[in-house]
């Protein structure tokens, strides 16, 4: 049975790693070189704790992040003498965090789960509460917060199948972690089981926070960047290995002036397929090279460029909005899917591949409302953008019961604030 006891003890031996991991990593992103302190517990007077008091929201990384935002607004609104702190883990996630909020709450990196480490974080920034995105648990700060009766909380929770089996190896000290926690918002019934059978007590279930996502008033106009008239294909949140197959289907098309968008779900692979679309051959335009008064685009110059590699951050609505048909990224392969909801949000039919274990409800009911479509490997995937881009009254129909799913959908946020409410009051 692994104790906390012998994970803090693994840790520890871990740790003259991180050096090396953090340098490695910065080598395809340079910004794993700075916050070092922060992810030991220490910060600096530049970053000071707040003098009023602070909800805590830790949110890893961009998905995590943007979900939050419905949330994070309603506690703005509700708690207005509070100070909203957001944790990251990754450069990424908190780059969407200062997009999506900039000056206007308080931004670090959550520390290693080593107990130095999370005593300084909480001694520095004496949070009224915490809420933990997802499935985001480190068990020595789970214990430090229940020691100091701070309310924790996993909301947005999901945990697949598969987490499921390998949290189950943790035993002990996934039962004893999860039933410290003050509370559990969870997404879906199949969520609150598992977390439930792994210990966990206290479980509600809540709905996903990313339906209550809004798309902004106003999008970048991609397509008067690509051409008004073009059919369009929008990969979506690509993984690595993914956009070889979207390439191959692509090429099966019988659709002569269809321009592609690949968009990789990580910044630091984008020039790793640009190198992919040079080996092949293909013509292509960086999102980045594309501005409202370039004289380049797809649609200028000699023939029709036939690939846009979407290597932005902070765009992926503007990227749904412009185009026709979208395709979910991580689902080709097994890496569990990204998120089919926003494409469902602004009406675009969408197709996921078979590997969907992190949106597993959602991409259930999306495909039974009609909303989306599964092609699970190349020839599916071709077949079904072939059939979807020469009819219109499908891709309208598709269109609109995304849009009905999504809206039925909505409610999260204000659910999960009824838990949070439980445990903090508006003064304190």
């Amino acid at each position: 049975m692994l104790t906390r006891w012998l994970y803090t003890l693994l840790l520890f031996i871990l740790l003259p790693l991180v050096p090396a991991k953090l340098l490695w990593r910065a080598l395809r992103q340079p910004e794993y070189r700075q916050h070092w302190g922060e992810r030991l517990g220490y910060y600096p007077s530049s970053l000071p704790s707040s003098v009023f008091p602070v909800i805590w929201l830790h949110c890893v990384s961009v998905g995590e992040t943007r979900a939050a935002v419905p949330l994070i607004n309603l506690l703005r609104e509700r708690y207005p003498q509070h100070r909203i702190l957001i944790t990251h883990g990754t450069p990424t996630g908190r780059a969407a965090g200062e997009q999506l909020f900039g000056n206007t709450v308080l931004r670090c990196y959550l520390p290693y789960d080593l107990p130095f480490a999370v005593k300084g974080f909480l001694q520095h920034f004496q949070p009224a509460i915490g809420l933990l995105m997802e499935t985001e648990l480190w068990f020595n700060l789970i214990h430090q917060c229940h020691q100091q009766n701070l309310p924790l909380l996993l909301v947005n929770a999901r945990l697949s199948e598969k987490s499921a089996r390998a949290y189950a190896w943790l035993n002990g000290l996934m039962h004893q972690g999860l039933r410290q926690l003050a509370g559990i918002a969870a997404q879906t019934e199949q969520d609150a089981g598992r977390l439930s059978a792994l210990g966990a007590e206290n479980v509600s279930i809540t709905g996903n926070l990313k339906f209550d996502v809004k798309p902004p008033t106003q999008t970048i106009n991609m397509r008067s960047l690509w051409g008004d008239t073009r059919p369009v294909f929008l990969a979506a949140s690509t993984r690595e290995g993914e956009e070889i197959l979207i390439l191959d289907a692509v090429a099966s098309l019988n659709l002569p002036n269809l321009l592609t968008v690949i968009v990789p779900r990580h910044p630091e692979r984008f020039d790793a397929v640009a190198k992919l679309l040079e080996k092949r051959g293909l013509p292509y335009f960086r999102r980045s090279q594309l501005k409202p008064t370039t004289q380049s685009s797809p649609t200028r110059g000699e023939g029709e460029v036939p690939i846009v590699l979407g290597d932005s951050m902070g765009e992926l609505f503007s990227y749904y909005a412009a185009c026709d048909v979208a395709f979910i990224g991580g689902s080709l392969l097994p890496f569990g899917g990204q998120n089919l909801i926003e494409a469902c949000a602004l009406g675009k039919p969408a197709l996921i591949g078979s590997h969907t274990y992190n949106f597993a409800e959602a991409s259930v009911e999306a495909v039974a409302a009609g909303a989306a479509l599964r092609a699970g490997n190349v020839g599916l995937l071709t077949t079904a953008l072939q059939q979807l881009m020469v009819n219109t009254e499908q891709r309208d129909a598709m269109g609109a019961a995304g849009l009905a799913f999504a809206e039925a959908k909505r409610g999260a946020a204000e659910r999960t604030l009824e838990l949070i409410e439980k445990f903090i009051s508006p003064n304190g």
